[in-house]
């Protein structure tokens, strides 16, 4: 199944540290990023703290302590304002390439900049606007209260994410209903088979053997634009 997401025992070594980054007022029992963290092998919990008055500037830098403990790639794995959080954070850092964040996925990203916006989600306001340094998935609900698609749709043009068409599931939360969110799963699964294909590929101009490693183009049947026509994107 899906919800494996291949991290069985043997390769679990080479695999990126999964962060988890929840929003406003953390999460409870019932959200997939809680559920996730629970089942996944190799996942935590960044503990941003001030879960419901939150500064920008401390997330961003919790966000980078937990980056570089890590000491190994990571895929971080955002909810709501945590979006926003990460976004400030690669705003901010300039992360080189490929180190240390070597991908992530972006759920229900909160429109920060609509007039009466919560105070609170407005301190993280303008979003970002410069594309990501690393593969990222952009995932939104048709009807999510916080975020209109089109919106979500341009941070993920601008973030140079993926857009990922997730339903009618409202703020993609524990109210959703939606379990562990296999739609999800399979999105973060698909990151880490990117990284294990580039780390082969890399392996294998590294040992200095004559098969060129062609660029791969990634095809996603399973990921759809907010008007139901397939999208395909390149990393």
């Amino acid at each position: 199944m899906a919800h494996q997401l291949e991290l069985d025992a043997d390769r679990l070594r080479d695999d990126p540290l999964i962060l988890i980054i929840p929003g406003l007022n953390n999460r409870n029992e019932h959200h997939w990023q809680t559920r996730w963290e629970a089942k996944i092998p190799d996942c935590e919990r960044v503990d941003l703290g001030m879960w419901d008055d939150p500064h920008r500037n401390t997330w961003v830098n919790k966000i980078n302590l937990a980056v570089h403990r890590a000491q190994r790639p990571v895929i971080l794995v955002a909810h709501s304002l945590g979006c926003l959080a990460v976004a400030w954070w690669a705003e901010y850092e300039h992360p080189s390439q490929g180190n240390p964040v070597v991908g992530a996925l972006l759920v229900a990203p909160p429109d920060v900049e609509r007039e009466g916006v919560d105070p609170r989600l407005a301190r993280f306001s303008p979003a970002p606007r410069r594309a990501l340094p690393f593969p990222a998935f952009l995932a939104a609900s048709e009807n999510d209260q916080y975020c209109q698609l089109r919106v979500a749709r341009g941070l993920a043009a601008d973030w140079g994410a993926c857009f990922a068409y997730a339903g009618s599931v409202g703020h993609i939360n524990a109210d959703s209903q939606i379990g562990e969110w296999e739609f999800g799963q399979l999105l973060l699964a698909q990151l880490i088979r990117e990284h294990r294909n580039r780390t082969h590929g890399s392996a294998v101009i590294g040992a200095g053997r004559e098969r060129r490693v062609s660029p791969r183009f990634t095809r996603l049947p399973w990921v759809h634009t907010g008007i139901g026509q397939p999208q395909t994107t390149e990393w």
